[in-house]
């Protein structure tokens, strides 16, 4: 395909086109100069394809391997891992003929609150960018496509549509872009998908700083930036900032305006050549027709249970672990039965089996007991999806008061307790003193019980590490007392994010940045260093084969790592090359600007806003409605993985309606709620009848697109 040729021959009204999605999840084609259609797919942790016909939803997706999320992964300190799940992913997208793959996500865990912190590695940017590379090179080593997510500063979600991430420009460069950095430096991505926040006051979909001048020259990035679905907000003034591609497109206001600005001038056609360009070079290298060869979906599934055994962490062990099989175990916990494996949002799986802890622990033969007769109780207990999801932020960090109540009558009894956690973030321990061993499975993918039972039973030796901070309570986190609390994030306590804020302020922690412990014991050696190469050696000392993590400090921060697997009694040698130090000299000044006013309603405004007028709350009601039918229908079902994914759908879908603005719904939405639908319900929330039905008998036309010609 001879883009330059092809860009030639193109009419400003195909160039309006190519720049803008259809159908979902995939650009729009030209077939007079035949250039096919590009299709995209969720990650970030496994594939999520619809199949023909579905709702756009999460629920009737294909078959596909559900891996341990980020969560997971991170604490592994292993890129082979992300880099194997990279392939793997790879080639289920190649089978099912999905071009790109959206993810890895690498936002840094500002807050434990925020309710995607489980698709996102860590709250350190270099062990997040390290991961994220590994990943991106696995997926793309395959023919297919990653675009990394979410740039940047998508550090919340309760009003991450039009939330406002004010930070000095030293914050953002040293803390929060810098794993973009990495990756677009060491992996290539082929796109990148721009956040829906704004950035001191300018929206991501439109900043110029961020997409040009950052992203692409001084970093050097030369694939194709895109938005999250429903992003978009001025497209003229997106285009001329560096956006390339709106998504998910369908949106007849949108190119009306580039049209129009094309026209008389406001949008230079160099810029939406440069847009053109771009997705061109894109869709010619990664648009090939799918491999509908068989894909070996048990070696995935084995796969996923070797990644999520190797990033497991023991975060506490009196010697109860490991069990021998021979002791009197009495098991409690609704997740034993009901393992969560995968959070709940966008990226929810359709997996293609799973096995839980209590399936695992069938194929070995383990029974529980009654309690009386009992030595040993293990409680599963953890964030289920009414806790954690992506849509909202948690409102604490608590575990569930049921959870909690258990292990405290577990505690009660005098027996040793062994507590195993399901979930993707942090939460606090205050029975941490109390029980024998807590092993933290996070969110381990589909085979997740096969991998929990091998630690537990000593199969596999535990050798994760912590990829976060765990305090002792949420009080001690930076910011607590204003985290998503109003569109505003004010990042007052800068890069002093996680270990650094605990080491800077002297606050102690329940677990540290890093810790993990093992079956076995280590000794390490001092670092040597030679120029900017740092080496040591590791013994293992123990009596059992096992994993460890050198991580190297410099100045208070992670500056390398290096996994190294050791039989009882074997010597090793890591070495690590610590990269220049590239932090950038800028200003370190905030300028926090005034919220702007609830009322009256406009298209930017939280959905939840409306509710302040009657007609609002009439509106507001009619679209919860679709979420509460939804969930109605899911309790109906049967038990069983279907009626929890409509049920987790349901739960999803009312979340992110409540957290929606009019606009971002209309650019989700195309076709079905256009843009001057979304301006007539504005004009009726403010009481505005005329204005209102005026709007509704408005439509905004622009031409046919070139598929339709």
């Amino acid at each position: 395909m001879d883009t330059e040729s092809i860009l030639r021959q193109m009419t400003v009204e195909e160039k309006a086109a190519l720049i803008s999605g259809t159908d979902f999840m995939y650009t729009n084609p030209i077939p007079r100069l035949h250039v096919p259609s590009l299709c995209m797919s969720d990650g970030p942790h496994g594939l999520r394809k619809q199949k023909e016909g579905g709702d756009n939803g999460i629920s009737e997706s294909e078959p596909a391997t559900a891996f341990p999320t980020a969560a997971a992964t991170a604490s592994g300190w292993n890129p082979e891992n992300l880099r194997k799940m990279g392939e793997a992913i790879g080639r289920e997208c190649r089978h099912y003929g999905v071009h790109t793959l959206l993810g890895p996500g690498v936002n840094i865990k500002r807050n434990p609150l925020c309710g995607r912190n489980f698709e996102y590695f860590s709250e350190d940017p270099y062990l997040a960018g390290v991961l994220g590379a590994a990943m991106v090179e696995g997926v793309q080593s395959q023919g297919v496509g990653a675009c990394v997510k979410h740039f940047a500063m998508n550090n919340s979600e309760n009003f991450r549509f039009m939330g406002n991430s004010v930070a000095s420009e030293n914050t953002c460069r040293n803390m929060y872009l810098k794993p973009f950095e990495y990756i677009v430096k060491h992996a290539r991505p082929a796109s990148m998908m721009c956040a829906y926040n704004q950035i001191n006051s300018v929206y991501c979909s439109e900043n110029r700083w961020l997409l040009t001048d950052v992203l692409r020259r001084e970093w050097g990035f030369d694939g194709v930036v895109m938005t999250d679905w429903g992003a978009t907000h001025d497209r003229v003034a997106g285009v001329r900032a560096g956006l390339d591609l709106e998504m998910p497109g369908d949106t007849a206001v949108c190119r009306r305006r580039v049209l129009n600005a094309v026209k008389d001038g406001t949008l230079p056609m160099e810029d939406l050549d440069a847009a053109c360009r771009n997705i061109l070079r894109w869709v010619e290298q990664y648009a090939k027709p799918a491999d509908t060869s068989p894909v070996d979906w048990d070696a995935h599934h084995r796969l996923a249970a070797e990644i999520a055994a190797d990033c497991a962490v023991l975060m506490k062990n009196d010697g109860t672990l490991p069990l021998s099989g021979r002791e009197k175990l009495h098991i409690a916990g609704e997740l034993f039965e009901s393992m969560r494996y995968q959070g709940a949002g966008s990226s929810m799986i359709h997996p293609t089996k799973v096995t839980t802890v209590q399936d695992a622990f069938k194929r070995r033969g383990i029974r529980s007991v009654p309690l009386c007769e009992a030595d040993t109780v293990l409680v599963f207990a953890g964030l289920t999806d009414e806790y954690e999801s992506e849509g909202c932020d948690r409102e604490n960090m608590r575990l569930p008061q049921a959870h909690l109540r258990l292990i405290d009558d577990m505690i009660q009894t005098g027996k040793k307790v062994v507590v195993v956690l399901f979930g993707g973030s942090v939460v606090e321990l205050p029975f941490e003193e109390h029980v024998s061993a807590i092993l933290n499975m996070f969110l381990p993918g589909q085979n997740g019980g096969e991998a929990t039972s091998q630690l537990l039973f000593g199969e596999k030796n535990p050798s994760g590490r912590l990829a976060e901070t765990w305090p002792m309570r949420y009080e001690d986190v930076p910011g607590h007392e204003t985290f998503g609390k109003t569109l505003q994030e004010v990042y007052r306590e800068g890069t002093e994010v996680g270990y650094r804020y605990y080491q800077h302020h002297g606050i102690p922690v329940r677990y540290p940045f890093g810790h993990g412990l093992s079956y076995t014991t280590f000794e390490h050696g001092p670092w040597q260093r030679d120029g900017n190469t740092y080496t040591k050696t590791i013994t293992n000392t123990g009596s059992r084969s096992g994993g460890e993590v050198a991580q190297l400090f410099l100045d208070g921060e992670l500056r390398g790592f290096q996994k190294i697997y050791l039989e009882s009694g074997e010597t090793g040698t890591v070495s690590v090359t610590v990269e220049p130090e590239d932090n950038t000299a800028c200003p370190d000044t905030l300028s926090v600007p005034p919220l702007p006013p609830k009322y009256p309603i406009t298209t930017e405004s939280r959905f939840s806003d409306l509710r302040q007028t009657f007609p609002g709350r009439i509106l507001f009601r009619s679209v919860l409605s679709v979420a509460h039918k939804q969930m109605k229908r899911a309790e109906k079902m049967p038990d069983g993985p279907e009626k929890d994914n409509m049920r987790k759908g349901a739960l999803f879908l009312q979340r992110i309606l409540e957290s929606n603005s009019l606009r971002s719904m209309s650019m989700s939405a195309g076709k079905s709620f256009p843009w001057n639908f979304a301006e007539g319900f504005m004009h009726l929330s403010n009481g505005h009848l005329l204005r209102g039905v005026k709007a509704f008998l408005s439509p905004i036309k622009a031409p046919r697109l070139p598929k339709e010609e």
